[in-house]
């Protein structure tokens, strides 16, 4: 696995290892009389301090303008690339979806495809104040604006305004236009050809990679290959999902907890989350209407259920059975995987924290939730 950096940001560069020319110096021969030789005069010690700093001062100069002239106008995971902030539109009270748009949208199809076809996959945005980064992950085309935006090269991200979150609160406070250096991609999990199974537990923006892991699995579907994705979404907020109802029974959900009260023992009794179409459809949430959009598409195919932390429900073992038991009843062939997406505390609820070793992110054991389900035909994966 890549070295990576921390999600809260972290040190972008090192210094060169050299950027001056070493100047060789001239070896001083004795004369041949036996006189003892004087020291260098003055004016000779200062000759060559000068030429020094002058030949030092040259490459850094030469530095320079090479970084300068090779700026990149293709995303790349080496170097920082200027893309242009052409649209931001707000999703909840603080959360808004950033499209971005290259210096030449042409040159990033083929960047695009292949990160597509392989899993769900990042980029690093710079806070160039503070030269830290921070990944987030693109939301694919899965809407015909989407589609337009794809075809001229566009990115599309979902940012929540983080309160202590340097890289968020620059980005939200960029006005419309501005430059934001952006790198990858990098691929964060690979979904394996034969899947046929996905179940996506999702805290907040952790939706962003779950519409990314279902775009990259039903494009393949065709007539003798339609896989399964089912989405459970945890939210903090009602507006942050606004609209969205269950795909599965509310019933047996009815006497569910926050993740919060089940971290601390709280025995608030909870509402069942919504069953049903919303019957306000001018007044839903953005990223519902993208899982409203990805379902239509693959009629069938794609289920999604939504918790909210203010209404005191939760994803509980129950939730997550009821698909992999449907699953297992069905005896599909072929790969299934469960990814969990979200805050560090989430990941570490449902399935355990990861680990970092040798400045590199390391999945970690399995534990939390997932573990005590035992489910031994379910590769795991932590985003």
């Amino acid at each position: 696995m890549k070295p990576r950096l921390p999600r809260s940001g972290g040190l972008l560069f090192n210094p060169p290892s050299t950027l001056s020319k070493r100047v060789a110096s001239r070896r001083y021969t004795a004369p041949s009389s036996p006189t003892p030789s004087a020291p260098s005069p003055p004016k000779k010690r200062l000759w060559l301090r000068l030429t020094i700093v002058t030949a030092t001062a040259a490459g850094i100069g030469a530095y320079v303008r090479s970084q300068q002239g090779s700026e990149s106008t293709t995303l790349n995971p080496v170097t920082f690339t200027k893309y242009r902030l052409v649209a931001r539109d707000p999703v909840s009270s603080n959360g808004s979806i950033f499209t971005l748009k290259p210096p030449k949208p042409d040159d990033n199809r083929e960047a695009y495809e292949d990160a597509w076809k392989t899993g769900v996959w990042s980029v690093m945005f710079k806070q160039p104040q503070l030269q830290i980064g921070r990944d987030y992950t693109p939301l694919p085309p899965i809407t015909s604006k989407a589609q337009d935006e794809q075809e001229e090269g566009c990115l599309r991200f979902f940012i929540r305004k983080d309160p202590f979150g340097e890289v968020s609160r620059y980005l939200h406070s960029l006005d419309v236009g501005s430059p934001i250096e952006v790198r990858g991609p990098r691929i964060e999990c690979e979904i394996p050809s034969d899947t046929r199974q996905i179940l996506f537990i999702a805290g907040g923006t952790g939706i962003a990679p779950a519409l990314q892991a279902g775009h990259t699995l039903l494009r393949r579907t065709d007539a003798d290959h339609k896989p399964r994705l089912h989405i459970l979404w945890a939210n903090r907020r009602r507006d942050d999902c606004l609209g969205g109802y269950n795909d599965s029974s509310a019933i047996d959900e009815a006497q569910q907890r926050s993740w919060f009260s089940g971290l601390f023992g709280s025995s608030k009794p909870s509402s069942p989350p919504l069953a049903g179409p919303t019957q306000d459809p001018a007044v839903t949430s953005l990223m519902v209407r993208e899982l409203e959009t990805l379902k239509a598409r693959y009629p069938g195919q794609v289920t999604v259920d939504y918790f909210v932390d203010e209404e005191s429900s939760f994803i509980e073992k129950k939730s997550i059975t009821r698909f992999t038991d449907s699953a297992s009843s069905h005896g599909s062939p072929g790969g299934k995987m469960i990814l969990v997406s979200g805050p560090e505390g989430f990941i570490s609820y449902m399935a355990g924290p990861k680990l970092w070793a040798q400045g590199m992110e390391l999945q970690g054991p399995l534990n939390g939730v997932i573990k005590e389900l035992d489910l031994k035909d379910w590769a795991v994966w932590k985003l």
